[in-house]
């Protein structure tokens, strides 16, 4: 899942984009309107992140910039503005939360994926194919019930291998889930994690394979004899 996190303050930036990374998210970052509008028009985000005093001007710009486009990327507004008519301006302007600093971060963590579990967006509570199963609430993969010990990045490649499952998983987009947008990109960080995850799983008795499809990106299938 990948994140846009729209913060002036840069120590707090990267406390909670270190903090999200940490919990399995790819983070991009903005300090400034421009730069906001700038990220969205090159890339498609999961949910965005939006402090409202930015020092080009209010972020609730952006918010209705964005709804009066047609854009319904989810938007958590964060902010130190506590008061109730603050909080009913944000969301009648298209929030779709709003969360008062300071916050901890398990608690945004969790906004984000009640976000994502809505209908029609990202995340479904569980992914599956054939034995193997993720848990996207708490970023969890099972192999017949049993965890499986996996690092961050395998768990971002598997969650979105898993959720187009059958499907060519384009390479760009197996590397915007393994980087933010402020980290330095290896050459071969696809394949070697690819490669990782693929004896992980079969070490724990996944009947799936990740095959690749040359030129253009990856596929997670179940194996002929998955259902054997």
């Amino acid at each position: 899942m990948r994140l846009l996190l729209i913060e002036d303050e840069p120590d707090l930036s990267q406390l909670i984009s270190g903090n999200l990374s940490r919990a399995g998210f790819a983070v991009d970052t903005a300090a400034s309107l421009d730069e906001a509008h700038a990220a969205v028009k090159t890339m498609r985000y999961d949910v965005m992140l939006l402090d409202l005093r930015l020092p080009d001007g209010d972020g609730l710009e952006l918010l209705k910039s964005l709804r009066s486009r047609g854009d319904a990327t989810p938007v958590i507004v964060l902010t130190a503005r506590d008061a109730v008519a603050d909080r009913v301006h944000g969301l009648n302007a298209g929030a779709d939360d709003y969360l008062v600093k300071p916050f901890a971060i398990e608690e945004l963590v969790a906004r984000i994926n009640a976000i994502l579990r809505r209908p029609n967006e990202a995340l479904g509570l569980r992914l599956r194919t054939s034995n193997l199963e993720f848990d996207t609430a708490h970023r969890e993969a099972f192999v017949d019930g049993h965890a499986v010990q996996l690092p961050r990045r395998e768990v971002g490649l598997l969650e979105l291998l898993l959720r187009r499952a059958g499907r060519v998983v384009t390479r760009d987009a197996l590397q915007d889930a393994l980087y933010g947008g402020g980290d330095e990109i290896e050459s071969n960080a696809v394949d070697a994690n690819l490669s990782r995850l693929r004896k992980r799983l079969s070490e724990s008795g996944a009947k799936v394979r990740i095959r690749a499809v040359r030129g253009v990106g990856y596929l997670i299938q179940e194996t002929v004899d998955a259902g054997a």
